[in-house]
């Protein structure tokens, strides 16, 4: 017992997955009946969430159906020969509600002081990690050996250069050839500054599987033997070619804007033509999973520079409605930046499963404070089969509810604009729907004049529109509210219920 409490000790501290296993026999003469957890880790919990509470209990009991597979037969034969055995993929099959149905595993026995010490770490979680990452990124990896001329890619390197897997990687030469002749340049260069020690970030032109040209930025260093000699390269590529082209749209335009022989009738043109490039608005009603929406966006009579007003509306793989409206503070291309920035981050936090409002609200409030901007935002995720609203705002106008006749502003939950401090909740509000609902996200622009406050007015209309039920009433709320400000941008986002 003292050897089994200092193990027990010595495992209870080390960050990493590792077990102490004793077997329990009925007899000397027969192989082990069942193992004994001795001693584990503290640090890292089973699929179970469970640590040190596991000590002294038989895995029989806590993975009943462990018995008798491929790691059980594994433990055995250790424990029988003396020699250490590894599974580099045991899949682990569990039928408990709220734990994963299967998981994978690498799995290392050793025969240590009469038991097993059994090392594991959990691969099915890093791997879908990985390829989430890349894929969200447009990120891929490579490693090359200089010594056997071997290259690894990464599942996002496929992707980039759009090629089948089972192709395997590129070799040197195509790599070479599908450059574009003119980026071959900065290819030297980056071989110069890996010779000289430093680390190498170019972004090259490439042609890749359907044809089309990329942009790839390409981050490399290499590793070097004890003598100073590199034996390989590793590099990480991103595709970055939409970033370039918009930046080099963004720039067009923007050059457009600063000719000075340019008509007031052609800088209103343009500034719509930058809005629909980063934010296309669709000119009819569009279907959502229980309901269906309507935008408009108005830009101001009095400026021809566009505005930071936003919106998004969608439907989500798990079946929720993410809808969004803000509005960053100032005009010109700066604003479109930040409201482009913000919808993007947006789009790709819910992308890798973020739902709750007030969560979303708080990494944008983190990003307007790294970009030195300020706005306001509201965020709801609409639940189809509850018909339940939960929201949060950051500074932003409380929605609009129309029911039966009566319309009324939503109880809105506290909520500092964004960019405003750098740590900041944002409390989630409730409110259930029923069919018919009318519902209307909407920046300032629609409700602030110099001269009067639009709130009654608008709350009139959208009440009218809901006495009256039909299979057009968000083009009506459309054709009321449709009144430019002469001042502001006003960007309206109209739901109905409709199951």
């Amino acid at each position: 017992m003292a050897v089994e409490a200092v193990v027990r000790e010595l495992l209870a501290v080390i960050p990493v997955g590792c077990t102490f296993l004793l077997p329990v026999s009925d007899s000397p003469q027969s192989g082990p009946a069942d193992f004994r957890v001795a001693a584990t880790s503290g640090q890292v919990s089973d699929l179970h969430g469970r640590g040190t509470q596991r000590i002294d209990q038989l895995l029989s009991v806590l993975y009943p159906s462990m018995v008798g597979g491929p790691l059980w037969k594994l433990y055995c034969e250790v424990l029988r020969t003396g020699e250490p055995g590894r599974l580099d993929e045991f899949r682990y099959e569990e039928r408990q509600p709220g734990v994963a149905a299967e998981s994978r595993f690498e799995v290392s026995v050793h025969r240590v002081l009469g038991g097993l010490l059994v090392w594991w770490q959990r691969v099915d979680e890093h791997q879908r990690r990985l390829e989430h990452t890349e894929s969200l990124g447009s990120l891929g990896w490579s490693e090359f050996d200089l010594a056997s001329g071997r290259s690894d890619w990464s599942p996002g390197m496929f992707r980039i250069f759009e090629r089948d897997a089972s192709e395997g990687p590129l070799s040197r030469a195509q790599q070479a050839q599908a450059m574009l002749p003119e980026d071959r340049g900065l290819a030297e260069t980056a071989w110069q500054t890996l010779d000289s020690g430093g680390t190498s970030d170019v972004t090259v032109r490439f042609r890749v599987g359907s044809g089309a040209v990329k942009h790839l930025r390409i981050l490399s260093d290499v590793a070097r033997d004890a003598a100073g000699s590199p034996v390989k390269i590793y590099a990480v590529v991103q595709d970055v070619t939409a970033r370039v082209d918009t930046r080099t749209e963004i720039e067009r335009l923007s050059d457009q804007l600063r000719t000075r022989e340019m008509t007031a009738l052609a800088e209103h043109r343009l500034a719509g033509q930058l809005q629909r490039m980063i934010q296309p608005v669709p000119p009819e009603p569009f279907a959502l999973d229980g309901l269906e929406a309507m935008v408009s966006y108005l830009p101001a009579e009095s400026t021809v520079q566009v505005g930071g007003d936003w919106y998004h509306a969608q439907t989500l793989p798990d079946g929720l409605v993410a809808l969004a409206i803000g509005d960053v503070a100032g005009h010109g291309l700066e604003a479109a930046n930040g409201m482009a920035h913000l919808r993007f981050a947006l789009v790709a936090w819910l992308s890798i499963g973020i739902r709750e409002p007030g969560v979303l609200l708080q990494h944008m409030n983190r990003l307007c404070t790294q970009l030195g901007i300020t706005g306001t935002a509201l965020v709801a995720v609409y639940d189809p089969r509850t018909r339940t609203l939960p929201w949060a705002r950051a500074g932003h106008l409380a929605p609009l509810l129309a029911r039966d006749g009566a319309s009324s502003e939503l109880a809105r939950p506290p909520g500092l604009l964004l960019g405003a401090e750098p740590e900041e909740d944002f409390p989630v509000a409730n409110a259930r729907l029923e069919p018919g609902d009318l519902v209307l996200f909407y920046t300032d622009g629609l409700v602030e004049r110099r001269t009067a406050d639009r709130t009654a007015e608008v709350r009139d209309h959208l009440s009218s529109v809901s006495a009256t039920p039909g299979a057009d009433q968000l083009t009506r709320v459309h054709r009321l509210l449709h009144a430019p400000s002469p001042d502001d941008d006003t960007c309206t986002l109209t739901i109905r219920v409709t199951a």
